[in-house]
């Protein structure tokens, strides 16, 4: 068996390295949380423009217009974490919703709204989890009644990530109150400017807002505002859960975070010993290594998957599971790595990496929870990927 790239992909190497070298004290330190400023939307219309960004979005949609190529997307990953550049910007509308669009939305719609997003001048958020449903997400109770030619919107959401930055949401709402509650609702989009909407932010253990709580108080959307077809949001929001899945377990989000720790260990010490080369930490880290890996080779399984059009089944549905456990516990590591300077927080002058691996443990731990909690992610591996029996029902006296 032959492993090594053929000089074609040699070539595309040398091309990645080469932009790299040219462009890289261009590129911005990091993305955030907020709305992109200059330099990121800079950097992101320059990594479309050579096709290191929305790399298989048709042109006409804004995207680069390369046909899939599972090497070149390795390659390029490869490249830009060895260089320790950011790649493109990874947002629930970029990630999430263009996919989405792309695969169900109308032509008009697919015009009005990919290239902007995919540019960083819209940003989106997600409508779903509700109080009182999170895990059975489809008993929402955020309803739309009707009035002429528009729906009138009255409920909440929470957990609604970026709500406070957001230019648009796409949100379920139940605009079918006799149907049965996985047939009722409808997958609609809409200004987060619409008079009626009141965010609210939440702040985590982490000490900021990661979080926001959304009020609904009769916002008037378009009947038009409906991504397929009306009453089946319930399948539209599952194509873009698949998305999110794919999004939070990034296996180069988790290859760039295994570099960065490495990097500490060479230069972090204990006792006037790297901790590189102390055989504890560097055996969890081997074990790390190991999985990220894995992780890795099984981005590449999905890869092929969807060039060829595939379902990829049950590895599609452990994405989010491996994802965000795995990077919790590279954060982890991090922070045992650290010893005493791993609990600080805050403005301390003996913080390393300005509190980023205090803030990625705490905000990760969050993650496990959100999108879909492990526990939520293992009964859909064992009922949808392994055909196993669902839990019984209690029954109500």
């Amino acid at each position: 068996m032959d492993l090594n790239y053929s000089p074609q992909y040699e070539a595309f190497r040398a091309e990645v390295r080469e932009f790299l070298k040219t462009h890289s004290k261009s590129a911005p330190g990091g993305f955030g949380v907020s709305r992109p400023g200059g330099n990121v939307l800079a950097w992101q219309k320059l990594l479309i423009a050579h096709g290191y960004a929305a790399r298989t979005i048709p042109k006409e949609y804004g995207g680069f217009g390369a046909e899939p190529d599972i090497l070149k997307s390795r390659i390029i990953a490869e490249e830009f974490a060895a260089a320790k550049v950011p790649m493109g910007m990874a947002s629930q509308g970029i990630s999430m919703f263009v996919p989405t669009l792309l695969e169900m939305g109308t032509e008009e719609q697919k015009q009005k709204y990919i290239k902007p997003t995919l540019n960083g001048e819209i940003i989106w958020c997600q409508g779903y989890s509700e109080p009182g449903s999170g895990s059975d997400l489809a008993s929402l109770q955020t309803k739309a009644t009707e009035d002429g030619d528009d729906f009138i919107i009255n409920g909440q959401k929470i957990w609604t990530s970026t709500a406070k930055q957001s230019d648009m949401i796409f949100c379920l709402v139940r605009t079918e109150p006799d149907a049965p509650k996985h047939e009722g609702i409808s997958y609609l989009i809409f200004s987060m400017k619409t008079p009626g909407i009141e965010v609210r932010p939440l702040v985590t253990m982490t000490g900021h807002a990661e979080f926001n709580e959304v009020f609904f108080t009769d916002v008037r959307v378009p009947k038009t505002q409906i991504v397929g077809a009306r009453g089946q949001g319930w399948f539209v929001a599952n194509a873009t859960l698949k998305h999110e899945r794919g999004m939070l377990g990034d296996p180069n989000q988790a290859g760039a975070r295994l570099r960065e720790i490495i990097d500490l260990m060479h230069k972090e010490t204990l006792d006037g010993e790297r901790l590189i080369d102390n055989p504890l930490f560097r055996d969890r880290l081997v074990q790390l290594q190991s999985r990220v890996l894995a992780m890795q080779f099984h981005g590449l399984r999905l890869l092929t998957a969807s060039a060829k059009k595939e379902d990829a089944g049950l590895a599609r549905l452990i994405v989010k599971l491996q994802g965000c456990e795995i990077n919790h516990q590279l954060a982890a590591l991090a922070i045992d790595a650290l010893g005493e300077l791993g609990v600080l927080y805050g403005d301390s002058p003996h913080l390393r990496a300005y509190g980023s691996w205090q803030h990625r443990y705490m905000f990760d731990l969050g993650l496990i929870i959100g999108g879909g909690t492990a526990q939520i992610q293992k009964n859909i591996i064992s009922e949808r990927g392994l055909n196993m029996p669902r839990e019984p029902k209690t029954v109500k006296a």
